[in-house]
């Protein structure tokens, strides 16, 4: 498992950096304004509408195919995906004709400050991107099905075809003023998508045929697993919408300093989180189905000691530096003093939550596995009714980075919520060690914040801020291998055998 997340998160890198040329051009191209306030609204709408659909696929096909795999065999496999797949593309049309019928009052719904152009933009904007939600529909269901099927490094991959063509088209729409070429470039980034997997997929077994069946009883039980995952994920969405329409009302391009901050800190959660998350939920969703629950708890506890390995120096350095980070990102073009501002704020609350995210989300890897979804549902609204609460009250004295905070308070919470339902239900995996090391990470953490505090006042006088940031990381890494290694913290530890073994086959 350690080594295929390696692959994957050496890939993401790559993914994640051209993610970030994408969000720069968009920052320098259009700045912190309307424009990229409809714009991100327009991409917000699609999301919320189809995250139902998404969180149920991505929740419940895994679990149900390693069930029916077992059961059955690999004919009632590919049955079972080509009728999801069918009654997908019904849904996806209700969707987008829902969505063209009813646009204005929809994204008034979403965007309540919007008004006149703003509001204008944003109808259109949205009844291009609406269809983009085809494409992305199946390739949440064929990323899973080469996921189940050990193939992780094509799925890590369709962030490249997708961020190279809306980058183009964020780049020939700023220069023939065409702002709808944004959208038509969203919606042409997510069939690349499809394009780009569909050959693997194939190849890895699956032929299409058509089958409608809404009375299917695999299709049923997904839907019994996925039903409390769909409510949870529109509270996720619920989030975002909150967060979106009260910064709509707070500054004009709040919507657009909210969203950029939000990418750089989910860069670290895309980066650590995410492949360790991917590889550990076929195997765990394998484990419960064969109640294998010793090999479960291990995987667990190894997945949350690597997150909190990984994420917690990340956490640190972000607060350290998130006026440099956004300046070097995105201080250029129609980015303005405003703009870094207003996003170095909110990223630097948002970090605050970065652990949250990232265990939250392997926790409820762990429960959908077990095919209880109610649990982290519940935890979910729980997470969002404090978000509305502290986002109000919050936004009224840090204004936009009020609404970061609010994020981050109500995810480390629902983490802290998950952890004890999952105690309760599987018993003791380790926590203790899992504390200790906790513990001795955010030690090791502080320590390197304080080195690349001192490092980059010091080389700010020689040479300019960027330099100063990188030399600054790069000294503050390696101080935080040191520190840990020091501390005989357990990931550090396998870091220097796995070298130690390269070397010696290489010698």
């Amino acid at each position: 498992m350690k080594k295929t997340a390696l692959v994957i998160m050496i890939i993401t890198i790559f993914s994640k950096f051209l993610g970030f040329v994408r969000e720069v051009s968009l920052s320098y191209f259009f700045g912190a304004n309307n424009v990229t306030d409809a714009y991100l609204i327009s991409l917000t709408i699609p999301g919320v509408l189809f995250a139902f659909v998404g969180t149920a696929l991505s929740t419940g096909y895994i679990p149900m195919f390693s069930h029916i795999k077992i059961k059955e065999g690999e004919e009632q496999v590919i049955k079972f995906t080509n009728n999801i797949v069918n009654i997908l593309i019904v849904l996806c049309t209700i969707v987008v004709v829902i969505t063209i019928l009813f646009t204005t009052p929809i994204v008034k719904l979403f965007a309540t400050g919007f008004s006149g152009e703003t509001l204008n933009l944003a109808v259109k904007f949205t009844r291009i991107s609406i269809f983009g939600i085809y494409f992305s529909g199946l390739v949440y269901i064929f990323t899973s099905y080469l996921q189940i099927k050990n193939n992780f490094v094509i799925p890590a991959s369709i962030g490249f075809p997708m961020n190279i063509i809306i980058i183009f088209s964020m780049f020939v729409a700023s220069k023939t003023h065409n702002m709808y070429l944004l959208s038509i470039g969203s919606v042409a980034a997510f069939l690349a998508q499809l394009l780009f997997i569909l050959p693997f997929v194939f190849k890895k077994g699956y032929k299409f045929y058509f089958i409608f069946n809404v009375e299917d009883k695999y299709l049923r039980n997904l839907l019994t697993i996925a039903f409390p995952a769909i409510i949870g994920a529109s509270v996720d969405q619920l989030n975002v919408l909150v967060d979106r329409t009260i910064a709509s009302t707070v500054a004009e391009g709040g919507i657009s300093a909210l969203n950029y901050a939000a990418k750089l800190s989910l860069l670290v959660f895309g980066l650590f989180v995410t492949p360790i998350s991917i590889v550990m939920f076929p195997l765990v969703s394998r484990m419960a189905a064969e109640n294998n629950y010793e090999g479960l708890k291990k995987s667990l506890s190894e997945s949350i000691s690597a997150i909190n390995f990984l994420v917690i120096p990340s956490t640190v350095g972000v607060m350290v530096f998130s006026t440099p980070i956004v300046e070097m990102l995105f201080g250029r073009g129609a980015f303005d003093e405003r703009a870094v501002q207003m996003t170095s704020s909110a990223l630097f609350f948002y970090s605050i939550g970065m652990i949250g995210y990232g265990l939250r989300e392997v926790l409820a890897k762990v429960f959908y596995s077990m095919k209880d979804t109610k649990t982290p549902t519940r935890n979910a609204v729980i997470a969002l009714l404090m978000n509305i609460i502290l986002n109000i009250v919050l936004s009224k004295f840090l204004g936009i980075a009020g609404l970061a905070l609010a994020t981050s308070i109500s995810a480390i919470v629902c983490t802290g919520l998950l952890f004890v339902s999952l105690r309760k239900k599987i018993g003791s995996f380790g926590l203790k060690e899992i504390s200790i090391s906790f513990i001795r990470i955010t030690i090791a953490s502080v320590i390197m914040g304080a080195v690349a505090k001192i490092s980059y006042n010091m080389m700010i006088v020689v040479v300019s801020k960027n330099l100063s940031l990188i030399g600054s990381i790069i000294i503050s890494g390696m101080v935080y291998f040191v520190v840990t290694l020091s501390m005989r913290i357990k990931e550090v530890h396998e870091i220097v055998l796995n070298i130690k073994r390269v070397l010696r086959i290489d010698g």
